[in-house]
């Protein structure tokens, strides 16, 4: 699937009245799931991995893998099982590894319509968020790659975590903006420091506003934070203007499946044996 017919599809299903629907998938039953629900696109990257290992989502951005290594071994499990979604791998635009134009080049070749910014330095902050934009791993490293991916007619779909972020990544050619309001709450291994939906819905908005003066066509969705569960971003929706859908990962994958299993258990515990 190209870039052109992803985006026909999301802009139909926007003109429709329907929300944009972003997931990211661990495993492959988890985009075989997310796929079944009628999501819109598909993302994997390293966090999906530990996250469905029980590990919180920020194992992704510490060094216990080779991010770019492990979204390449998900694609052998999750490409071959979706049928009719785009696929967008999580790119470490900061891998110091990597000639980013051929890494860019293969994940095309291997089936995937575009790319997302994850790992991300978005998610750091303080001195040593200064000290990796003055050693040359800053963010700029992924507003290049995601110009890149333009440029190779892959879908973009970055996070952003500020209005200047928000208007950088619009400027290197991002059809979706995400802005990330934090890591996800709730469920067994979330986060409980967060913004307030309140909040969440003003920084989104802001986002929103700084990427829509650069290209009125990009496309904004919302995530994160207290951005949990459907009834949050039924209310992020509703108090922001021109936000088209949600992305979520935790949100589509950890929490369901941390109730369902867990329920599942108690009601095979339960019951009563024969005597």
């Amino acid at each position: 699937m190209n870039r052109q017919d992803v985006l026909a599809r999301l802009r139909a299903q926007i003109a429709q009245g329907r929300p944009i629907v972003g997931a990211g998938a661990g495993t492959g039953l988890s985009a075989k799931c997310a796929e079944a629900g009628g999501v819109d696109l598909l993302i994997i990257y390293n966090s999906g991995r530990y996250r469905m290992a029980g590990r919180g989502s920020l194992a992704g951005l510490l060094p216990y893998g080779d991010a770019n290594a492990i979204v390449k071994d998900m694609a052998r499990e999750v490409l071959p099982i979706v049928r009719d979604t785009p696929v967008l791998a999580g790119v470490c635009g900061t891998d110091p590894f990597r000639r980013m134009d051929l890494f860019l080049d293969e994940l095309k070749a291997m089936g995937f319509a575009g790319v997302q910014n994850f790992p991300t330095v978005g998610l750091y902050d303080g001195t040593f968020r200064v000290n990796l934009e003055e050693t040359g791993m800053g963010y700029g490293l992924e507003v290049d790659m995601v110009r890149a991916a333009r440029e190779r007619d892959l879908v973009t779909a970055p996070y952003v975590f500020d209005p200047e972020q928000a208007a950088d990544m619009t400027r290197a050619g991002a059809d979706i903006l995400v802005p990330h309001v934090g890591l996800t709450t709730k469920g067994a291994i979330g986060a409980g420091t967060a913004l307030t939906l309140e909040g969440a819905a003003e920084a989104v908005q802001e986002m929103h506003d700084a990427a829509k003066r650069v290209n009125p066509d990009v496309l904004v969705l919302c995530h994160g934070g207290p951005i949990a569960e459907p009834e949050d971003a039924a209310y992020v929706l509703a108090h922001t203007t021109g936000v088209v859908g949600f992305f979520g990962a935790s949100s589509v994958e950890r929490l369901p499946t941390e109730r369902a299993i867990t329920e599942q258990t108690r009601a095979f515990k339960a019951l009563s044996p024969g005597h």
